[in-house]
């Protein structure tokens, strides 16, 4: 069977809620509740026969109590979608929402599937609810001798000490990142995507995105204390073990610089994201006009010490895949999930930051885990056509050093 394009007919989202308990717009809502919104819209704006949807590829990271047993085919029964359409839902921390893409795009580029729909949801305000889930909490001894990993933002500050990147470096990418949604919010740019999310009884829970903060200045920026410092010693389970202990294993030598505080760190929050895709001759067939299509994807990996560094290495592999140089590439995500990442981006690839997260980043939206790459996709694609520009590149860190990273064209 001839390979074939994989386009992206649509995505939509829900604005991000703030992941607190009793202080987030959506807090109150169960993760299949988000999941269905996002899937309920798709259906709607472009009346897609839910039949003949053959897979449903959803990304969830912490699948425990609520976001257990398969959010994405429990999200798509209270939908309303038909039975016929199946579900999985899969975990790469922070990267899911990508590799839901990717593996959607696959199946489709591959000849054996005709629509899929990808995306993910993360209920921060009801993970943070839950017991354990760290990189080391599964308890494998073994592992931890064998590759020990350390709470990512101690990695991020180990990150940026290794690297010469400073307090005001970080700083003032995370100001930036503010600013920049200031200006993406009030312009409008999210509305493409964006869909409200109701209350069960039909009451609006909420429409826009709740947890940006565009007062911030850098003068209060750099006054946060850093955060992560606090987390050195004190013991992170019950063998008594310190995150310091953990990272004298690989790097003895090394005084931390703690740089990151919540201001330059992504927001906790709670959304959702989904994306239709087809094959062209399915498309047709249905009357849809293509957004884009999925020029390459790839994924690296690489120390799981220093798990934030692998976008760098994900998009020099998927531009390879894609056959394109970094100046074929019109727009940038790269997630925010602490400054040091994007930072380094920028730096290491020797980008034009006007070109990156131009519609601001996790730092001032919020990083809903397993949605985030989904959402970063929509977002490109939006500003991609409000620019009219051809090109983005999405990619972002994830736990256990891991990058997902995909090109998209404007069709």
């Amino acid at each position: 069977m001839a390979a074939q394009e994989a386009w992206i007919i649509d995505t939509a989202r829900t604005p991000r809620g703030i992941g607190k308990q009793g202080k987030g717009a959506l807090s109150h809502l169960h993760p299949q509740h988000l999941g269905a919104t996002v899937l309920k819209a798709l259906q709607a704006r472009n009346d897609l026969n839910t039949a003949e949807v053959d897979d449903l590829i959803w990304g969830t990271s912490s699948q425990k109590g609520k976001q257990a047993s398969c959010l994405g085919r429990m999200s798509l029964l209270l939908a309303g979608w038909n039975t016929a359409a199946s579900g999985v839902t899969l975990d790469r921390f922070c990267g899911s929402g990508i590799t839901s893409v990717n593996l959607a795009a696959a199946s489709i580029m591959s000849g054996m599937e005709d629509c899929v729909v990808a995306g993910g949801t993360e209920m921060m305000s009801y993970t943070a609810t839950l017991t354990g889930g760290g990189l080391m909490d599964a308890g494998n001894m073994t592992l931890r001798d064998l590759q020990p990993q350390w709470h990512q933002g101690i990695c991020a500050d180990l990150i940026a000490t290794l690297e010469g990147i400073s307090r005001e470096d970080v700083d003032g990418l995370a100001y930036e990142s503010q600013q920049r949604a200031k200006a993406a919010i009030a312009e409008n740019r999210f509305a493409r995507s964006v869909v409200p999310v109701y209350n069960e009884d039909g009451s609006l829970a909420l429409d826009h995105e709740e947890f940006p903060r565009p007062q911030t200045t850098l003068e209060g920026l750099s006054q946060l204390p850093a955060v992560f410092e606090k987390f050195m010693d004190a013991p992170f389970d019950e063998t008594g073990e310190t995150f310091d202990q953990l990272v004298k294993r690989a790097y003895p030598d090394v005084k931390i610089n703690h740089v990151h505080h919540a201001g330059n760190s992504s927001g906790v929050v709670d959304g959702s994201a989904a994306i239709l895709l087809a094959s062209p001759a399915y498309a047709r067939s249905q009357g849809w006009t293509p957004r884009a299509k999925i020029r390459a994807m790839a994924n690296a990996a690489g120390s799981p010490q220093l798990m934030l560094n692998e976008p760098v290495p994900a998009a020099k592999k998927v531009l390879k895949k894609a056959g394109m140089a970094l100046n074929d590439i019109d727009l940038f995500e790269v997630n925010e999930a602490f400054s040091v990442v994007a930072f380094k981006f920028i730096r290491d690839l020797g980008l034009d930051p006007a070109k990156v997260n131009v519609n601001g980043g996790a730092m001032a939206l919020g990083h809903p885990i397993a949605a985030t790459g989904s959402m970063l996709i929509g977002t490109v694609l939006d500003e991609l056509e409000r620019q009219d520009k051809a090109t983005g590149l999405v990619t972002m860190c994830a736990g256990g050093g891991m990058a997902p990273a995909i090109v998209i064209e404007r069709v």
